[in-house]
């Protein structure tokens, strides 16, 4: 039951933060967008946990690979298959089906290091050790 609640914990922090920042860059969200970025932030938890060790440049590209992969089955989903229009990056260069392209996933490359930043004071918060006072 942790687990699950640890969980539920990241995925909601992780979808707020994902529609914050669309509303600040974009000026917009949609919900969809809350459950894309609760599933990006329970992800790179979990791999920047078990990767601690690895460069910062290299968390980076990691994370701006696994951002990248979910925003595109996203999009997939929602855009394509759905029809429900979120976004289109099909007027951007690089672009794959409109969906992702090489512009945004090197920003979410840079947004990775407030986001291990954040992933380091989560963990050092759950970890902490609780003093009684008698």
């Amino acid at each position: 039951m942790k687990v699950l609640k640890d969980f539920l914990k990241l995925f909601l922090f992780g979808g707020v933060c994902y529609c914050v920042i669309e509303v600040l860059w974009r000026g917009y969200t949609h919900w969809t967008m809350a459950i894309t970025g609760g599933i990006c932030f329970s992800i790179l938890y979990k791999v920047y946990i078990k990767l601690k060790y690895i460069s910062l440049i290299e968390k980076c590209i990691i994370g701006s690979l696994i951002i990248t992969t979910v925003e595109f089955i996203s999009g997939c989903i929602i855009n394509l298959w759905l029809k429900i229009g979120v976004w289109d990056y099909s007027n951007i260069p690089m672009n794959l089906m409109g969906q992702i392209c090489l512009l945004y996933s090197t920003l979410w490359g840079f947004l990775c290091i407030p986001i291990y930043l954040l992933v380091i004071k989560i963990e050092k918060f759950k970890n902490r050790k609780i003093k009684r006072v008698d």
